[in-house]
């Protein structure tokens, strides 16, 4: 992730330039003021493109081994309606949803680097896109009530969406690519979600989800 000293060191360097440039204009040294001017703007203009990259990859995490990302926990209010509670590791965010259907499904996206770009420490990153109640039967899937909510704001400049609509122009991303895992709801059920390079792995961990997703299969 890019590191918010490198922004701040690359903007103070504008700055400098720029207060050089004016202490050579009031000299009359018209043609170092405006070098000095161009260079101190061009920095700037980088360390806020930068910053604005930096503030969209704040929203990822880093991506090396697996790693839980999640753990979910349902309880039934009604036929085919669960109350979802929804803890995000490691910052231990709780979120709480009402999810229709049979199974649950969340959504992750995550960008990966080419091999050079690695060096400087970028490694893969996710994001937890959103979480969703899906029906086994497909008429009902198509016709029912979806309940569908985001997990992630997405400020600043968007890379994945960049590198989705131009491909060519960011030739440090290697990929994006969006990875999804379901399991089927119970009462009670418990399941831990974790990540690796190949995407979302969700588990049971108790005997409500352990009994759900045997009967599942």
């Amino acid at each position: 992730m890019i590191s918010n000293a490198v922004i701040l060191i690359i903007a103070i360097f504008g700055l400098l330039l720029l207060i050089l440039a004016c202490q050579r204009l009031f000299r009359a040294r018209f043609l170092a003021a405006g070098g000095s001017a161009f260079t101190g703007a061009l920095l700037l203009a980088i360390a806020a493109l930068l910053f604005v990259v930096s503030l969209n990859l704040h929203t990822y995490a880093r991506l090396t081994l697996e790693r839980p990302v999640a753990e979910i926990v349902f309880e039934q209010r009604a036929p085919q309606t669960f109350n979802a509670t929804l803890t995000q590791v490691p910052n231990g965010e709780i979120q709480m949803f009402v999810l229709s259907g049979d199974e649950w499904q969340l959504d992750a996206r995550v960008l990966k680097w080419k091999g050079w770009a690695n060096l400087f420490g970028l490694d893969a990153q996710y994001r937890l896109e959103r979480v969703s109640g899906r029906y086994r039967d497909i008429t009902q899937e198509r016709t029912a009530d979806r309940t569908v909510y985001p997990l992630a704001e997405n400020p600043g400049l968007d890379l994945w969406q960049i590198t989705l609509d131009k491909p060519t122009r960011l030739p440090f991303v290697d990929a994006v690519y969006g990875n999804a895992a379901y399991m089927p709801m119970s009462d009670g059920a418990r399941y831990e979600i974790s990540i690796t390079q190949t995407g979302l792995i969700a588990r049971p961990v108790n005997a409500a989800a352990q009994q759900a997703a045997g009967s599942w299969k």
